[in-house]
C-alpha cells in the first residue's frame, strides 16, 4: 500500500497467520507497529477501523509493503520462512519519486537492504512483532526516527 507521495516506506518481511487470516497488515494484536506508527505520527490509529488505518498512514506519507512475495512457512515466525521468492524493491522504489527513507520492520526484512539502490536511505528498525521482546519504549525510540523524515 503505497502512493505517488509516500516518503517513508515500512517494509515487513511476509504477514503473520493472524494477518494473512484478517486479511490486514499487523492484525495480530499483540504486534506492536500501530501503537509504534501512532507514537511515529502523533495521532491515534488502533482505535480506527482498518481502513482508516490505512488512509491516515497514507495521509501521513507512510507505505507499507513486504519484502517477500511468496514463501513457504509453519506458523508466523520469520525463521520458518523457505523457498523465498522476494518483491522487486527497485522497481516499487522507482514508482515512488517522493521517497525518502524506506525502514524494514525487523532484522529478516532488512536483509533485503541489498536490493535498494546505492543512494537510497535507509534503516533497520526492531521489529514490531511480539516474539520480538525488546520492551516497547526502546522499540518506540528507535521507530521515532521516522518522525524525523516526515517532518523535514
Amino acid at each position: 500500500m503505497t502512493d505517488r507521495h509516500t516518503r517513508v516506506l515500512v517494509l515487513g518481511s511476509l504477514p503473520g497467520v493472524a494477518s494473512l487470516q484478517a486479511q490486514q497488515y499487523y492484525a495480530h494484536p499483540r504486534n506492536h507497529f500501530w501503537r509504534l506508527i501512532e507514537a511515529v505520527i502523533q495521532s491515534p490509529l488502533c482505535v480506527l477501523p482498518y481502513e482508516q488505518r490505512l488512509n491516515t498512514l497514507l495521509a501521513h506519507h507512510i507505505g507499507l509493503w513486504d519484502v517477500v512475495a511468496k514463501a513457504r512457512r509453519q506458523g508466523s515466525l520469520d525463521s520458518q520462512l523457505r523457498d523465498i521468492h522476494h518483491n522487486d524493491l527497485q522497481d516499487l522504489l522507482a514508482q515512488l519519486p517522493d521517497i525518502r527513507l524506506v525502514a524494514f520492520n525487523g532484522q529478516t526484512a532488512g536483509k533485503a537492504h541489498i536490493q535498494l539502490p546505492a543512494h537510497q536511505p535507509y534503516c533497520i528498525l526492531p521489529s514490531s512483532s511480539p516474539a520480538f521482546t525488546m520492551p516497547f519504549e526502546h522499540k518506540r525510540d528507535a521507530w521515532l526516527q521516522l518522525a524525523t523524515v516526515l517532518n523535514t
